[in-house]
């Protein structure tokens, strides 16, 4: 196979010679074929990759928590460590090398669990996740607050844009469960203080920017599940205004055929969610390639289907003719175990 060049770093053959690629203009090849997961420790068996590489994806996307670091102070020693590990990590490797791929931090390479705007060595961390990932030197991540992304692939009318949002860097804290461990209040409840952000005022407006830009399909990622309801981890409906927001812009920016994926909860699942949406909008949950909880029960008001409490990755296939998307979360042998078939004409405006 080989790959077409493109504007920062060059392809050779079947090998990726940079880990992201990030370019202002739209990669020229369709995507039909995307996977992602999220929540992998090298210190763990990683049987899972040969599954994703058979798969074939056009496009991997590392959805967070790609290695577990969490760290103690500035030193990052925790961090670098974990780095390290995955660079020893043969199927990790493997995909890096011959898939083409993106990624964006969760809260256990960021640094901390559960970690905000707050954590006062998010700069050192940040160094490490540029390094490990070969960011180029002239990336806009280098010089910007976090490390908030997006790039296209193909062209007018099978154009994907791929959205990788910050959830850490500018997230305001969590409130506290008055109840820890009752089931819906685990960890924390709604919190409707409206000087409490998840995003932040720069990568707000940015968000903005590229939902105008012109796009056929919007893969929207997000560390911490945006739709999901019932449980009281991380999730979006923790800043309820936030999430409303989020809906709001999508609707403000006429933004069609927005799909969200996310990771984090150590389970797979998918979410449909229409009460103040602009349009039904779908959520994918993959995680995690190595973690995950065998007997996940919580509460799913608007979840398709049951969770998936094995090791699972997600994919996104695109049928650009029958215009429709099939969403799947795949078990350690790469066989769907949950899926949802979206229609293009459903993630559209009516008006």
């Amino acid at each position: 196979m080989v790959v077409p060049s493109i504007t920062r770093r060059a392809f050779t053959g079947a090998a990726v010679s940079s880990a992201i690629i990030g370019t202002a203009a739209a990669q020229p090849r369709p995507l039909v074929r995307v996977a992602f997961g999220s929540c992998v420790d090298p210190r763990e068996p990683q049987p899972i990759w040969d599954s994703i590489l058979a798969y074939k994806p056009d496009l991997f996307i590392f959805a967070g928590d790609n290695v577990y670091g969490d760290s103690k102070d500035r030193e990052v020693k925790e961090l670098k460590e974990a780095y390290e590990r995955a660079r020893q990590s043969p199927g990790y490797m493997k995909l890096r090398q011959s898939v083409r791929h993106l990624a964006i931090w969760d809260d256990h390479d960021y640094g901390v669990n559960d970690a905000g705007g707050d954590m006062p060595f998010k700069a050192e961390s940040k160094e490490e996740f540029l390094k490990f990932w070969d960011v180029p030197s002239d990336d806009p991540r280098r010089q910007q607050e976090g490390i908030y992304y997006a790039e296209s692939f193909g062209t007018a009318g099978q154009r994907t844009q791929v959205i990788l949002l910050d959830i850490r860097w500018f997230k305001s804290p969590w409130l506290p469960s008055p109840n820890r461990g009752a089931l819906g209040m685990e960890r924390y409840v709604p919190d409707n203080d409206p000087a409490k952000t998840m995003l932040g005022p720069a990568q707000w407006a940015w968000l903005a920017d590229r939902l105008r830009e012109p796009a056929d399909l919007r893969l929207v990622v997000s560390s911490i599940q945006v739709l999901a309801e019932g449980h009281g981890w991380e999730r979006w409906g923790n800043f309820p205004r936030e999430r409303r927001k989020l809906f709001e812009l999508v609707r403000q920016t006429r933004a069609e055929n927005v799909i969200f994926l996310s990771g984090d909860r150590h389970l797979g699942a998918l979410y449909r969610e229409t009460e103040g949406a602009p349009y039904p909008l779908t959520e994918i949950t993959s995680s995690g390639l190595t973690k995950f909880f065998p007997n996940s029960r919580e509460p799913g008001p608007n979840r398709l289907g049951a969770v998936f409490g094995r090791a699972n990755f997600g994919t996104i296939d695109i049928d650009w003719w029958e215009k429709k998307v099939r969403l799947s979360v795949r078990d350690e042998a790469g066989q769907p175990a949950r899926s949802h078939s979206v229609p293009m004409e459903e993630m559209r405006f009516r008006t």
